[in-house]
């Protein structure tokens, strides 16, 4: 439970008006029933990772917080994707392929998309926001703080974050809404890698940190 102070610092920091929550690979393909990756799934979802990612993304539709979900993809015939490392190629014999158009590239149940939400995609790379379009978008709705959920903590997590970090974004990462696999690493890295870089909190406080009527949007930037 955060003390008073520090909910009012963390309520300071997550200001709707310059607050974007980023949702990272959370798809049918990835942390769905029928994943591609059915260890990190059932991480994402026995954590009860996927269902507070869901309470953020509802929250935040509520108080007028932009919502941006970063997904992962791939052209069928593979093209423009990278091949150089052994995660890309195990991915592609993977059974279920994260194929642009399918359902595997859908933001996956509970959590819903509105129709302000933004939807980046990629072909490449392991980081949400390197060579995407993320970061022109954070900073045209006047982002300052970058909330930051979603799989895996072993990989894209780590990197959106550190690129937020680099990019000059103020980070903020609710422990209990990433995943990673084996469960016991998550923790581990939050504590000894980003807890050194973002503000590591907890859903709770960024949702009583949102208490602003949806009527109070983001003003125009």
């Amino acid at each position: 439970m955060p003390s008073r102070e520090s909910q009012e610092r963390l309520t300071a920091l997550l200001d709707p008006a310059t607050t974007v929550l980023l949702t990272v690979e959370c798809q049918q393909g990835v942390v769905g029933p029928d994943s591609a990756l059915p260890e990190l799934a059932a991480a994402a979802r026995s954590s009860g990772a996927l269902a507070q990612v869901a309470r953020l993304v509802a929250a935040a539709h509520e108080s007028g917080v932009q919502v941006m979900h970063a997904i992962a993809e791939s052209r069928p015939d593979g093209r423009g994707g990278n091949r150089n490392a052994r995660l890309f190629r195990a991915a592609a014999r993977l059974p279920v392929q994260q194929h642009s158009g399918t359902t595997a590239v859908r933001v996956a149940p509970p959590i819903e998309v509105a129709d302000e939400d933004l939807v980046v995609r990629r072909l490449h790379g392991l980081s949400p926001l390197a060579g995407t379009d993320v970061d022109p978008l954070l900073r045209n709705v006047g982002c300052r703080t970058l909330v930051i959920t979603g799989v895996s903590a072993n990989i894209a997590i780590p990197n959106a974050v550190f690129d937020a970090v680099n990019l000059g974004y103020t980070a903020v990462v609710p422990a209990d809404a990433i995943a990673g696999v084996p469960a016991e690493y998550t923790p581990a890295m939050v504590r000894n890698t980003l807890a050194l870089v973002a503000t590591v909190t907890a859903t709770d406080a960024v949702l009583g940190s949102w208490k602003r009527p949806r009527g109070q949007r983001r003003a125009a930037v």
